[in-house]
């Protein structure tokens, strides 16, 4: 059923947008079969379940950090992991820099905008994220890049919300784009019930998981 889920996804994307399987509180098994009907990129929200899992699975696979981020924690995963979604402090950057460099590694980053009307989502607003991008202190940052943006919209049915939030932040990215970034790549936006519209309104990337796995136990 994992293997049909992800081809039937898989079809349905534009060849320009990556596909990140939202497995967290997924057991190995499951990711395994995930990645033996191809799927090499995982997202995990908690860094734990994450080293866990790098540790026992095959080490071809990107692992993408996407849940909010504890400035403590970066170390346990700052020698592997490929993506990290939720940045949402310049302080956050500063971490990850420090604990790359000792790795010698550098670790791209998106920074998360927040753009859904509801108090629980964290993130940076707009011109937070223009006065972090075009400061100097960034410049000092050797073992970072900050490779986009990303978004978590409002839990809602409400289409026409969602998408003015997605076009919003898909308005800052390319107001970005053409203030001469290089290497601002990735817009990551969209899950398992809005991912259409995401993509739709420019998305690049999108994070999904209960259409690929099914839904979570968060029991575990």
């Amino acid at each position: 059923m994992i293997a049909e889920n992800l081809i039937n996804i898989k079809n349905k994307l534009p060849e320009n947008v990556t596909l990140v399987a939202v497995s967290k509180t997924k057991p190995i098994s499951d990711l395994q079969e995930a990645y033996n009907a191809g799927q090499r990129i995982f997202g995990e929200n908690k860094i734990q379940e994450m080293v866990t899992k790098y540790d026992e699975l095959p080490k071809d696979i990107e692992w993408h950090m996407i849940g909010h981020l504890q400035r403590n924690k970066v170390k346990y995963m700052a020698h592997f992991v490929s993506l990290i979604h939720g940045v949402d402090s310049f302080k956050t950057l500063k971490e990850i820099d420090k604990q790359a460099k000792k790795h010698d590694r550098v670790i791209n980053c998106l920074l998360q905008a927040r753009i859904a009307k509801e108090e629980t989502k964290f993130g940076l607003t707009f011109q937070e994220i223009k006065n972090i991008l075009f400061s100097e202190e960034i410049k000092e940052l050797k073992n970072i890049n900050v490779v986009g943006l990303m978004g978590m919209a409002t839990f809602t049915d409400d289409q026409e919300q969602l998408k003015s939030e997605f076009n919003d932040l898909k308005a800052l990215f390319n107001e970005i784009n053409i203030s001469g970034k290089d290497k601002f790549t990735t817009l990551s936006m969209g899950m398992s019930g809005d991912y259409q519209l995401a993509i739709d309104c420019g998305s690049t990337m999108v994070r999904i998981g209960s259409s690929i796995f099914g839904n979570r136990n968060y029991k575990i």
